[in-house]
């Protein structure tokens, strides 16, 4: 019964696949072309199967393991096996959902953002960073924010491009959402120049730290 779900599911991915979606995903690391609100709209009409879940993601298929997020139980995951599905991840929009959409529910997602934060992967650290965002903006009781700092300065303008991402927001959110450590944020901001050319469609916001944080401070301000 399992078995033929997953041919299933793997039969309706193959008919939803796009060449021109997987000709973009492709230049950002994914490698599917199945659009995201028709793969969102497979995912529902399936609603939530643990077993389901766990046998689309050992497929291997980009589109198939953003199913399996989707549908899976986030809370019945043991630590071990987030900390393998990540390692596995491999690409940017699996590892994305994979951390924002189940292990951020896991009861074991401080313990993995510990291990993970100092990893000597980058692409597990950016995994790391990502969940320290979470407890920057959300519960930031406990956390050095200055040390933060400190470790951004030194690394961010190195490192390679999925963690840089990964500090890059940290940095913005600790600027956004302390206002004590603003100036020090939009300080190494403007002397790292990250992301400072990158490329931003009309009416969206820079990720460039100083530009992003002056724009989402005024936001709130103005509420």
């Amino acid at each position: 019964m399992a078995e033929t779900m997953v041919a299933e599911v793997m039969a309706e991915l193959t008919k939803l696949e796009d060449p021109k979606i997987r000709e973009v995903n492709e230049r950002h690391g994914d490698d599917h072309g199945v659009n995201l609100s028709k793969l969102r709209a497979l995912a529902k009409r399936l609603k939530t199967q643990q077993e389901l879940a766990c046998q689309l993601w050992e497929t291997g298929d980009t589109a198939a393991r953003l199913v399996a997020i989707l549908i899976c139980r986030p809370k019945a995951f043991e630590r071990d096996e987030l900390d393998v599905m990540l390692r596995k991840a491999r690409t940017p929009k699996v590892q994305d959902w994979l951390v924002n959409y189940v292990v951020k529910k896991n009861p074991h997602s401080e313990e993995l953002r510990l291990a993970w934060f100092a990893d000597p992967d980058p692409v597990v650290a950016s995994a790391g960073w990502a969940l320290t965002t979470e407890r920057v903006t959300k519960k930031p009781e406990g956390l050095d924010l200055a040390g933060l700092l400190d470790v951004i300065e030194a690394e961010m303008k190195d490192a390679p491009d999925r963690l840089q991402w990964a500090m890059n927001e940290c940095l913005g959110h600790i600027g956004i959402e302390h206002a004590e450590h603003r100036a020090r944020a939009i300080d190494i901001g403007e002397r790292l120049e990250v992301l400072k050319d990158y490329p931003t469609p009309p009416g969206c916001t820079s990720p460039f730290v100083p530009i992003w944080i002056t724009a989402m401070v005024r936001r709130q301000q103005e509420k």
